[in-house]
């Protein structure tokens, strides 16, 4: 190394690797994108004539769920456009593969919408802010995520009632944000951007009114006591001598063939443990499997193989894990296979890959049907965000922490150099994504008219359960 005026400089060595493109260059070349694909392109969307029938791809993505569960999905489904858009990330992978892509690839999250998002434990212990779902996550289109996301935030507004204006300014707010922190990534050092996190009191810090502070404490209070050995009192209790998870049907609830069921878990258990580190399987030996029972999750995610499990190492020293059947990517079709054979790995992965942090009980498994499956601690310090108590101006400081948040997750795996530049520093892309997430939201709106309509048809069964 040689110094000079108080300066660094390298003396590359024969046969050294040779740097990539410095940071100014990738941002030159996503600029560049914009000749092929203007920004002005996002804005559209109108439906192709080939569109397939969404009740039929719905139907197709039942393929494989437990029969019994699906009127609770499509009962979730039908009480509003925006539940129906949760469930129906298969109809919307179809249609954004019809849509402007720069052909920048990042791990995406697959089903990017405003309510999976929301607060968890580190294994530090502080509660942190991110995206919380990554059932579909995959290689794929940056822009897939952000148009998602996008629409979602038109269809949460629509139900908090504000009007087009307050949805559209909901819309630029989150894209502004993403380009604002993406280009800001794009010049930090990669390990920043991979150690950078979003502490849940943020919501704190950016709170408008006292009224709005002391709503977020509350949150974050609770969410501060979603640990097991607050959560074991009230789903479990000693029955017949034996401590087991209190049924709930149809929601939580023991299967006929409990013992049988405890029986196949504890031997998916036992393959779990070996995608832990050596480290992790020293503290999980400690706890041994009391009793399974199902549990039915989520809104897209309903009629799939999902349980709860009950350990303890002790008779106060409860921990609970939560397993859940990994299913192919709605994403596969159009962004190409996984990597990965057990999707329950992709799923982990992918977490790891998007998530600053993520459970330390996180693994992967399969059952003797060669069924994909994931281990995780069930609501570890879990923060719940109910939109619908928002108020209007807690709604657009959630969204735009949102699109920080998915900046920070794409900025781990793609390029945020050439998004940054091909975005730039004015409002253009913005402006698109606001066009094409009303006009998407109307689109929802069409198909969740198309599900009641099925219903009544009786081409699907809806049965009524509390919401996800």
């Amino acid at each position: 190394m040689t110094t000079h005026r108080g300066k660094i400089h390298s003396i590359p060595r024969e046969g050294s690797a040779v740097l990539g493109p410095s940071i100014e260059e990738r941002m030159r070349r996503g600029k560049a994108l914009r000749e092929s694909v203007p920004r002005n392109s996002h804005a559209k969307w109108s439906a192709p004539p080939n569109r397939p029938d969404p009740i039929e791809i719905l139907r197709q993505s039942d393929r494989g769920r437990l029969p019994d569960l699906l009127p609770i999905r499509y009962g979730r489904m039908r009480q509003s456009p925006f539940a129906f858009f949760r469930g129906s990330a298969a109809v919307m992978a179809w249609d954004l593969s019809k849509t402007p892509a720069t052909g920048i690839r990042v791990q995406a999250c697959g089903d990017c919408h405003a309510a999976n998002f929301g607060g968890f434990a580190s294994p530090e212990r502080q509660l942190l802010f991110d995206i919380n779902d990554f059932d579909e996550t995959l290689q794929a289109p940056w822009e897939w995520d952000v148009k998602r996301l996008a629409a979602s935030v038109v269809l949460a507004s629509r139900e908090l009632g504000m009007g087009r204006g307050r949805c559209e300014d909901a819309v630029l707010t989150l894209a502004q944000s993403y380009r604002k922190h993406m280009r800001r990534y794009a010049h930090m050092r990669a390990l920043e951007v991979w150690y950078s996190h979003m502490d849940a009191e943020v919501f704190i810090e950016e709170s408008k009114s006292a009224a709005a502070k002391k709503r977020w404490e509350e949150i974050e209070h609770e969410a501060r006591l979603q640990t097991a050995e607050h959560i074991f009192p009230k789903i479990a209790d000693v029955i017949n001598g034996r401590t087991r998870i209190v049924d709930h049907p149809p929601l939580v609830y023991h299967t006929r063939e409990s013992d049988l069921m405890q029986k196949q878990v504890t031997k998916m258990f036992h393959d779990y443990r070996e995608t832990l580190p050596a480290e992790r399987r020293v503290i999980l030996d400690r706890y041994h499997i009391i009793d399974v029972a199902r549990k039915v999750v989520g809104v897209g995610s309903v009629g799939t193989r999902c349980a709860v499990a009950l350990l303890m190492a002790g008779e106060h020293d409860p921990m609970l894990l939560q397993f859940k059947e990994a299913l192919p990517s709605v994403l596969e079709p159009y962004a190409g296979k996984s990597r990965y054979a057990n999707h329950g790995e992709r799923v982990v992965t992918g977490q790891r890959i998007l998530q600053s942090a993520s459970d330390v009980f996180l693994g992967w498994t399969s059952d003797a049907e060669g069924r994909s499956y994931y281990f995780r601690q069930l609501r570890d310090m879990k923060m719940k965000i109910d939109l619908e108590t928002m108020t209007k101006t807690d709604w657009v400081e959630y969204v735009g922490i949102c699109g920080w948040t998915l900046a920070r997750a794409h900025a781990r795996s793609g390029d945020a150099a050439m998004i940054g530049g091909y975005l730039g520093k004015s409002d253009a892309f913005d402006s698109a994504l606001a066009k094409f997430a009303a006009s998407y939201a109307d689109q929802a709106d069409r198909d969740y008219a198309a599900l009641l309509k099925a219903i009544r048809a009786g081409r699907l069964k809806a049965q009524a359960t509390a919401a996800a």
